[in-house]
């Protein structure tokens, strides 16, 4: 970093070593936003498998099937959308300015993402994703008792708990960010 790309305290010159430090810190948090898009990477060879495996059955799947694979071709794609929220806004928010302004492909809700936006966004795509796997759970659940069944009732009691956890705890964050606002 040249000097005159070092950070600048409020009253213009340059930072002292502490504070320098303590800001230029954001910057570890680099490798573990690559790590995200390489976890992304996996999620679009999942993506794949799933979708050759679905073509590849398409005649020979039962319409339950055909909807539970569906269902976990939408799970991946939801992941993946939560992965560019935390990834993209997570950057933006935390470590630098990714500089967009008047791209064509800025995501339109880039421009007003905070470190609160971008919490009440990630609660809402967690309950979004849950609801998938709520979604396939019930689905599933006409198979309880069977052989081949995999879902219990006390599973299905347990995933609907912590789907309502989910909910109950967005509506906390989204209440806690209106009362904050309002104060300010």
């Amino acid at each position: 970093m040249s000097s005159s790309d070092a950070p600048l305290s409020s009253k213009g010159g340059a930072l002292r070593p502490i504070p320098m430090l303590i800001f230029g810190s954001r910057w570890l948090q680099l490798p573990l936003y690559v790590g995200l898009i390489i976890a992304q990477g996996v999620y679009v060879v999942l993506f794949l498998k799933e979708l050759w495996h679905l073509f590849a059955h398409a005649f020979d799947f039962s319409e339950q099937q055909i909807m539970l694979a569906v269902l976990g071709l939408i799970d991946v794609v939801m992941i993946s959308n939560l992965l560019v929220m935390v990834i993209v806004g997570g950057y933006e928010t935390f470590v630098s300015r990714l500089n967009l302004q008047g791209h064509p492909d800025e995501p339109e809700w880039l421009s007003h993402v905070n470190a609160s936006v971008l919490k009440i966004k990630l609660a809402m795509a967690i309950i979004g994703i849950s609801s998938i796997h709520l979604l396939r759970t019930f689905i599933e659940a006409g198979a309880i008792g069977t052989p081949t069944g995999r879902v219990t009732e006390t599973g299905i009691m347990w995933q609907t708990i912590i789907h309502m956890a989910f909910i109950a705890s967005a509506i906390g964050i989204a209440w806690v960010d209106r009362m904050t606002q309002q104060k300010n």
